[in-house]
């Protein structure tokens, strides 16, 4: 799996032209599911999310997690981030997961997720066009 993780101030999607997630103060992550995934993964990959200290605390120090803060979380299913530009001008997909594969460890990435964390998860549709809004706080942006 590939992630972007940005620390956002809000952010929400758009999906199908139907808003579908919505969040203030939080996490919103961009995920990449390539063929190797495996529950394995998610549960590392969800763990390590709600426990990174990215935002600040009252000494203005990245010491604090989402969770401590009561963030949110945004979840955005996004193959490109698996693209590779090694050769040519036209990206190459062949490393991220057939939708078939994808759906359902996006699904279980959700639900991993609002285990982990005590929390709702806000999500796009997988596979749907959609539109992301988001205020990037800092900027603080973490690939995973």
């Amino acid at each position: 799996m590939k992630i972007v993780l940005q620390r956002v101030s809000e952010a929400s999607v758009i999906a199908d032209g139907e808003l579908t997630g919505e969040i203030q103060r939080g996490l919103l992550i961009l995920l990449g599911i390539e063929e190797t995934d495996t529950e394995e993964t998610i549960e590392k990959l969800c763990k390590k999310i709600a426990a990174l200290r990215i935002f600040n605390d009252g000494n203005d120090k990245m010491n604090l997690s989402c969770k401590d803060v009561d963030g949110d979380y945004l979840v955005i299913s996004q193959f490109t981030l698996l693209a590779d530009t090694s050769s040519g001008n036209r990206p190459s997909y062949t490393k991220a997961a057939r939708p078939e594969t994808a759906k359902p460890l996006y699904e279980k990435f959700l639900l991993k997720l609002a285990e982990t964390t005590g929390k709702n998860i806000q999500s796009g549709i997988f596979g749907a066009d959609m539109k992301v809004k988001l205020i990037n706080d800092g900027p603080v942006t973490i690939l995973i």
